[in-house]
């Protein structure tokens, strides 16, 4: 835990400052385990960037949703124009936990070295939530008024489904978001470096129009208990095992959503590769596009991933039941005839309950803020382009979408191509450039003074 820290922003170079920051940030250990009873809690980040943000003049409001320390902030800096829709930035304080021992450095130190800064939730996301505090200091203290009324949100529990940050804000305090139309968030904006067809390479900048429906499944089958050593033809462990053996199997028809066609077609224009949806290879074309293929090739389909078994407490006993637990990701439009289609394969022994149903999300490529995010890229990088993409995670946009509000992931960052950028995401060595911080306040504060 960190105490007490007081942290400059420059008013002219407000990138200046956000390494050490983020570094701060990280060494504030927010582990959410998803168990109340393990989860260290937001409250002491949380109120951290409280302090940061009414020292130079902003009303804060804290809240804690639901459950003792897991700490949420809000604070707008009113705009010009009073008329217009709010634009919500936000990012969440919590990060999935880390072994020390399988790390280079400790996962909550904070580490700066080549040119990194290392830690658990480097990337995910408290590099977006360094961006939000020193962009949102220097505005105040440069006497700095955008365009329309901007609302910065930290926020807690996204690892976890947002129970105690965004989804319990939008059912019991839904007056925080109050005018909001539009908001960015993380998962986007970073840079994917891919060959030119006449010899050279293109920075394409992803921005996050669409994500997966997340959804946990329990399945549950019961049979007769009995003992081991006789014939059992109701034998609940064989069911859950066969339905999972068939989940994880199984391939789900190919679908091409709008946002990912339209990412396919933007780097074959660069790239001059070709994506046939209809040619058995297509994922092999995908592949050509390195690392991030992981990500784009689970965006293709739905998937049904089993990650947990539960059954039996004795080695000469059969259980009366069995349980096991899929983490299905579903594309948007999907939901029905995925359910269908795992009724079939799961079997009439089996039954299945959502344990967490959080929907698909997807909005259109255009607009004025597509246009503002391009330009604010073009003004810090000329070689940029923006294209969508869709994440095959999810984030706390489906909350947000609730109340009607537009989403994007948008966390701007400029990455050595070699880097393996999705990889860091909840994995160990997680770290983010200095660089790429210091480009992302820049492009972050163009943004919002033209938004």
């Amino acid at each position: 835990m960190v105490g007490k820290v007081t942290v400059t922003v420059p008013t002219d170079t407000p990138g200046d400052d956000v390494v050490d920051v983020v570094s701060t940030l990280i060494r504030f250990d927010t582990t959410n385990t998803g168990d109340l009873s393990t989860t260290k809690g937001e409250a002491d980040c949380a109120h951290w960037i409280a302090r940061q943000l009414e020292e130079v003049g902003y009303q804060v409001e804290y809240l804690e949703s639901g459950a003792p320390g897991r700490g949420n902030v809000f604070a707008r800096l009113r705009g010009a124009d009073s008329s217009r829709g709010a634009l919500m930035i936000h990012g969440h304080l919590d990060v999935v936990p880390a072994e020390a021992a399988d790390w280079s450095v400790h996962p909550f130190s904070g580490a700066v070295a080549d040119g990194y800064v290392w830690g658990r939730g480097a990337v995910d996301m408290k590099d977006m939530v360094g961006m939000m505090i020193v962009v949102a200091r220097q505005f105040r203290r440069a006497g700095v008024v955008p365009p329309r009324d901007l609302v910065f949100a930290f926020l807690a529990d996204e690892e976890n489904g947002g129970r105690y940050g965004s989804q319990w804000l939008v059912d019991n305090r839904p007056d925080l978001f109050d005018g909001v139309t539009e908001a960015v968030g993380e998962v986007g904006g970073y840079s994917l470096t891919v060959p030119r067809r006449d010899g050279g390479e293109r920075r394409l900048y992803l921005v996050e129009t669409a994500e997966k429906g997340l959804h946990w499944m329990r399945l549950t089958a019961r049979g007769r208990a009995g003992h081991g050593s006789m014939t059992h033809d109701h034998n609940a462990v064989t069911w859950v095992a066969e339905a999972v053996a068939r989940l994880g199997r199984h391939r789900f028809p190919l679908v091409l959503t709008d946002s990912v066609a339209q990412f396919l077609a933007a780097v074959g224009e660069e790239t001059g590769y070709t994506f046939d949806t209809d040619s058995p290879d297509l994922e092999g074309a995908i592949d050509k596009l390195g690392p991030i293929a992981r990500v784009v090739k689970a965006t293709l389909r739905d998937t049904a991933n089993p990650t947990m078994l539960k059954a039996g407490y004795k080695a000469n006993v059969v259980p009366a039941s069995a349980e096991a637990v899929v983490d299905c990701r579903i594309l948007p439009g999907r939901q029905a005839a995925f359910e269908a289609e795992v009724d079939e394969l799961i079997g009439p022994e089996v039954s299945r309950e959502w344990i967490t149903a959080l929907p698909s999300y997807e909005t259109s490529f255009d607009g004025d803020l597509i246009d503002v995010m391009n330009s604010a890229l073009l003004a810090v990088d000329p070689d940029a382009r923006i294209v969508p993409y869709m994440l095959s995670g999810g984030t706390d946009a489906k909350a947000f979408a609730r109340l009607g509000i537009r989403c994007f992931g948008f966390t701007p960052l400029r990455l050595p191509p070699d880097l393996d950028f999705t990889a860091l995401f909840h994995g160990v060595d997680e770290r983010v450039p200095v660089d790429a911080l210091r480009f992302g306040t820049e492009v972050l504060a163009h943004f919002l003074t033209h938004c």
